[in-house]
């Protein structure tokens, strides 16, 4: 019955969304208004009839439960969450494992746990409702796919920590890696293009790694891109101004 709500939420949201009401409903399906309301109520929809709904919204019923699905799923943890990750190293790489759907297997045979260690720690991240520890180990992530860790968070401040010290450790002339350095006079309008260029660049990065979700992890590499941009110039430069340049932006 979970499953049925949830899913009758997800249809008035579609319709809500599509700006159609319960008349165009009853139009579509050739009954009275205070029958759709009825089954609406209910929540005694037909998948013969729920399928006709979702063809006047020009939607298949698989986006409904996709949305559904996502709604369901967590944005972000507390700090107190994020906290209780960054304090236990093995538990947060555990949990960077499953967020990037490896299996039991995988987290298994590539780090050093044991097989009771492992079970310990998805029991933890079950209880912390970032995954599901399913019978078998199977692991069902709880998260959607707009996850992302509080930008001021424990998880940030741990990799942050990890970037400063050994990210930039390193030429950049290996197979796969790249270093783009860029320094400029802009002025506010440009600036405000390149940001709008750099988001554009991180929906890409993470609408890649969805796709490849469904390739084997032999196949994958983990993988780190830092972009940042601010309005800097070096300490030595600075020094030798004449007048501290004090300007708002």
């Amino acid at each position: 019955m979970a499953q049925t709500s949830a899913i009758t939420a997800a249809l008035k949201r579609a319709l809500k969304q599509h700006g159609k009401r319960y008349a165009d409903v009853a139009a579509c399906l050739d009954i009275s208004e205070a029958s759709v309301k009825r089954l609406f109520a209910e929540e005694s929809l037909s998948l013969k009839r729920l399928d006709r709904i979702c063809s006047m919204l020009g939607i298949e019923i698989s986006d409904l439960i996709v949305e559904m699905n996502d709604r369901q799923k967590i944005h972000a943890l507390s700090h107190e969450q994020e906290r209780e990750l960054a304090s236990n190293l093995p538990l947060l790489l555990v949990a960077n494992s499953a967020l990037n759907r490896w299996s039991f297997h995988d987290i298994l045979a590539h780090y050093q746990f044991s097989e009771p260690e492992l079970i310990g720690h998805l029991a933890r991240l079950d209880r912390l409702n970032l995954i599901e520890l399913l019978p078998g180990n199977r692991i069902k992530v709880l998260v959607d796919r707009n996850f992302r860790w509080l930008p001021d968070g424990p998880i940030n401040e741990f990799f942050l920590s990890c970037v400063k010290q050994e990210f930039f450790d390193s030429r950049f002339r290996q197979p796969g890696e790249t270093r783009q350095f860029m320094i400029g006079m802009l002025s506010r309008q440009s600036n405000a293009i390149v940001q709008r260029k750099l988001e554009k660049l991180a929906e890409e990065f993470y609408t890649l790694h969805y796709e490849d979700e469904k390739l084997p992890r032999e196949q994958k590499f983990g993988t780190t891109v830092v972009v940042g941009m601010r309005l800097w110039e070096p300490k030595v430069f600075e020094k030798m101004r004449r007048t501290p340049d004090n300007r708002k932006f």
